[in-house]
């Protein structure tokens, strides 16, 4: 498998959520079993090193991959959901994305100050949900946070959005935005 099949395998979706997004839909990459083991090999991989603690998913395709990363690494998973989802006592952020405002939460107690976190998502596009993501996992006094994508949409600055607020970023793949 290379990272070229991998993207050839991933669906464009026009007009979704909104007209004139170009929606990215790995669902077609998850369900080949060679795509998506790549997909979790190649990150755990980059990050088998690092010490990582808590592997942290940003609901909710952040969710598939996250909980096989957080068991590569013998790491615990840690869910950030959107508002209202999670029953313990949370802390919350507010975020403006491509197409509106979003609150996320994580349980306040979900991580330590001994912790090394990896937050994962499925795509960084413009940045918005990874930084609020970032400043949650903060507020909890973490060792180091180091962010994880499987894509990268080039063109839409996300990258630069994040520069600066973590320890790491890494992308397994990059696809232009009109791909």
């Amino acid at each position: 498998m290379t990272a070229q099949q991998v993207i050839q395998s991933i669906r464009n979706v026009p007009d979704f959520p909104l007209p004139g997004i170009q929606f990215k839909d790995i669902t077609t990459a998850l369900a080949k079993p060679e795509c998506l083991k790549w997909m979790r090999d190649e990150m755990a991989n980059r990050y088998k090193n690092l010490g990582i603690t808590q592997v942290v998913g940003i609901e909710s395709r952040g969710f598939i991959l996250a909980p096989a990363l957080a068991i590569e690494l013998n790491a615990g998973f840690v869910p950030i959901r959107k508002q209202n989802k999670l029953p313990a006592e949370t802390i919350s952020v507010t975020y403006k994305k491509e197409y509106g405002d979003d609150t996320i939460q994580i349980h306040k107690d979900a991580l330590s100050e001994n912790d090394i976190v990896l937050i994962h998502d499925d795509i960084l596009a413009t940045g918005g949900s990874m930084k609020a993501a970032i400043e949650l996992v903060r507020k909890l006094h973490v060792k180091k946070v180091y962010v994880s994508c499987i894509i990268e949409l080039d063109g839409l600055n996300g990258r630069e959005l994040l520069k600066g607020e973590s320890d790491g970023l890494d992308c397994l793949l990059s696809i232009e935005v009109d791909e």
